[in-house]
């Protein structure tokens, strides 16, 4: 099983800034791509923002300017630094992760990974 742990959510007035961290565990991976999601109350969870192996990065537009997504391939895990937060930020956030899990170097298969979510509050 890959595990996604995930930190750094709480409360910020608006134009604060919060830093988001999920580190995957669960044996040796090879892991694609790192994401972040968030769904607000009554709302369908949506991509915020995503960084390939390589280092591509891919934004939803409400973010873009605003939030910057990286990750460190050695610790398996991914950051999200959230800048001007608006209360429309307002949200869980969720950490997913695909990749391969092996053992010994022995494929055990793929995953698609979600962390448990953190939530993150920006008040008026």
């Amino acid at each position: 099983q890959v595990q996604l742990v995930e930190s750094g959510g709480g409360l910020v007035q608006a134009g604060g800034s919060l830093r988001l961290s999920c580190a995957a565990s669960g044996g040796t991976l090879s892991i694609n791509t790192m994401g972040w999601y968030r769904q607000a109350a009554g709302s369908q969870r949506e991509l915020v923002a995503a960084v390939s192996s390589g280092g591509s990065t891919n934004y939803a537009d409400p973010v873009k300017d605003r939030f910057i997504i990286s990750r460190d391939n050695a610790k398996d895990t991914v950051y999200l630094q959230m800048n001007s937060l608006k209360p429309e930020d307002t949200a869980v956030y969720y950490c997913n992760a695909q990749g391969r899990r092996y053992y010994r170097g022995v494929l055990l298969g793929n995953f698609d990974s979600w962390g448990q979510g953190t939530q993150v509050t920006v008040s008026s």
